[in-house]
């Protein structure tokens, strides 16, 4: 076994993984970003260096502390061929697959080749020539993708060469490579996925599957193992095909292989395989009870893998909620700020946020997984409501409401899931701000007397005014009256950023400013006159229109990017348009990017 082991990510896996190397008295080692130290602080050693994407900088901080192996974590470099390459160069052992499985099965084309050649069913569809593709609906991917980054659904062949545009872009800044391929799109279909692990011995098993068909814009949010889905003939079968996918490249080390499955006939479709460690594997840890970073050392370090397939057992039920800096109510757009508050819940909690934390538009929106396990999947999907609501993130918005209300679906608790209910079946905005929370808004923001006098109060009651000015209050851009406290006591956690108020009660968080009179808003505030402004803190990836343009009502004019996410600027107003940016410039949420002026 290996002494020294460098984590070459950062966040919540890079914890996850030196908690394992802890565990096993192995010392860590971690690279980190200027500013970017919170998974640095708990291992033993850090480097600093300018990118988690510079594969060269990475291996030199390794050689720099005699690390004699890399574990890449998820994203970044861990399916990165190059750089599994440079490791073995370097003599250091790259904890997964050798560099040319991550190639063979990286590439979602060749992948589908080389698993249907040894008898797995895939998913027909085009690798070439996709502008004449005509089988609807359908589902572009990248080839070189994961994480539903890029995935476009195209209804119609009239949609198909804007959808391949977009996602090319989204290919080519998330992998750095645009090329796609379109698959016949699979209705009603649910994401079940098969966690294996090989030895360079010739050993594969695999450990059971995952449900993840809980999905918005192909991103997963909540996973389960088992699956509701399955038989145990279905998941021996499903089992033995994932096997037989990762036997046909020689693969070794932890994988996931990811089946379609249709929600009606059952028939299942090979899609991709993940050459890493997948962001759910802890609802496997928590079913098996194998902790998957240790095996994938024991491998790594030439290991045979210490269990057979008749060794796995699946105990209870496990399910995981991905917690992002996300605003549901604003269309799931990526949410920054600094975490004023955090408390944990009483269950298992991944993460790599700490109070105090800033979260930017720099990586993935992910900030925490929260999962339970319990006997049965109602116990577990009960445990995970209570941990959601438990849970309390101030400063930053975040989809903890909206987690809460999926799993209460009943759908949902009855597991007769597809990767459309999420989309087609809740409805993202919050529901209405209870009394309870406007009056203790008020109360919060309402200043202390300084004396006895009931006229010593700043900015309180005056002659003509019957309530505090603080009981006007803004949310979610509308004005309310704060009514009067109805007498219950309630527990608060709250925390104070300037004008804004951020306050946790009954399990929803709420984010509450201090209303500004009229009449001392800006001029330009009032007029609302076809300012167009970002949705999101990111950057300018196109502009569509001309200065002096003359543009429709709803006319596409940019597209802004952040954390790998596209979203279309449309014009307020038809009109003349002026537009203040250009394309990379970075800009700020609510930052005005360009006015359309009406005709007179």
């Amino acid at each position: 076994m290996f002494d020294t082991v460098l984590v070459a990510n950062r966040g919540e896996i890079a914890l996850r993984v030196i908690k394992t190397l802890r565990r096993l008295g192995i010392r860590s080692v971690a690279v980190h970003t200027e500013g970017d130290t919170t998974h640095a602080d708990e291992a033993d050693m850090a480097v600093k260096i300018g990118s988690y994407l510079n594969a060269d900088e990475v291996i030199q901080a390794a050689l720099q502390v005699n690390a004699q192996a890399v574990h890449p974590g998820y994203g970044f470099l861990s399916e990165n061929t190059r750089f599994s390459q440079a490791c073995a160069d370097s003599g250091i052992v790259f904890v997964g697959p050798p560099a040319a499985v991550i190639e063979a099965m990286g590439d979602k084309i060749r992948a589908k080749e080389t698993v249907a050649a040894a008898g797995v069913p895939v998913v027909p569809g085009a690798s070439a020539d996709l502008e004449s593709f005509g089988d609807f609906p359908a589902l572009i991917k990248p080839s070189a993708g994961g994480g539903g980054k890029g995935m476009v659904l195209v209804r119609s062949k009239e949609e198909l060469p804007d959808a391949l545009a977009s996602a090319a872009r989204t290919a080519l800044a998330a992998f750095g490579d645009d090329t796609l391929l379109i698959e016949r799109y699979v209705e009603s279909p649910r994401h079940i996925e098969i966690q294996v692990l090989a030895d360079s011995h010739g050993n594969v098993v695999h450990l059971g599957e995952r449900e993840c068909s809980l999905q918005r814009r192909h991103q997963k949010i909540i996973e389960e193992a088992p699956s509701p889905l399955l038989d145990e003939a279905t998941r021996a079968k499903m089992g033995a095909a994932a096997v037989e996918a990762a036997r046909s490249v020689g693969y070794v080390n932890a994988g996931t292989i990811e089946f379609i499955v249709h929600g009606t006939t059952g028939e299942f479709f090979f899609m991709e395989m993940n050459t890493r460690l997948q962001v759910e594997h802890p609802v496997t840890e928590l079913v098996t009870g194998l902790d998957l970073v240790e095996l994938q050392l024991r491998v790594a370090a030439g290991e045979e893998l210490p269990l057979t397939q008749d060794d796995v057992r699946l105990d209870g039920h496990a399910v995981e909620a991905r917690v992002y800096a996300e605003d549901p109510a604003r269309g799931f757009l990526p949410s920054t700020g600094r975490i004023l508050k955090l408390a944990e819940p009483a269950v298992r909690f991944d993460s790599g946020i700490a109070e105090g934390g800033v979260v930017g538009t720099g990586y993935d929106p992910m900030l925490a997984k929260v999962v339970a396990w319990a006997p049965t999947r109602d116990e577990a999907l009960t445990k995970l409501q209570r941990a959601l609501h438990d849970t309390v993130i101030l400063g930053v918005t975040t989809n903890l409401g909206f987690l809460q209300r999926l799993v209460e679906n009943p759908r949902v608790r009855q597991g007769v899931l597809d990767t459309g209910l999420v989309e087609r079946e809740l409805d993202p905005a919050e529901p209405a701000v209870p009394g309870y929370v406007l009056a203790e808004a008020a109360r919060l923001f309402t200043p202390v007397a300084a004396s006895d006098d009931p006229w010593d109060i700043p900015d309180g009651w005056r002659l003509g005014r019957h309530r505090p000015a603080a009981h006007l209050l803004e949310v979610g851009g509308e004005i309310v009256e704060a009514p009067e406290g109805d007498g219950v006591t309630r527990r608060f956690t709250t925390a104070r950023d300037g004008a804004t108020l951020w306050l946790h009660a009954g399990g929803r968080t709420y984010k509450i400013t201090k209303h500004e009179p009229i009449e001392e808003r800006s001029a330009a505030a009032q007029a609302g006159d076809g300012a167009v402004r970002s949705p999101m803190p990111g950057t300018v990836l196109v502009v569509k229109a001309a200065q002096g343009d003359r543009v429709a009502e709803g006319q596409p004019l940019l597209i802004v990017e952040a954390m790998k996410m596209e979203h279309t600027v449309t014009a307020p107003i038809a009109g003349v348009v002026t537009v203040n940016v250009r394309a990379g410039q970075q800009v700020a949420l609510d930052e005005v990017l360009a006015i359309v002026e009406a005709p007179e």
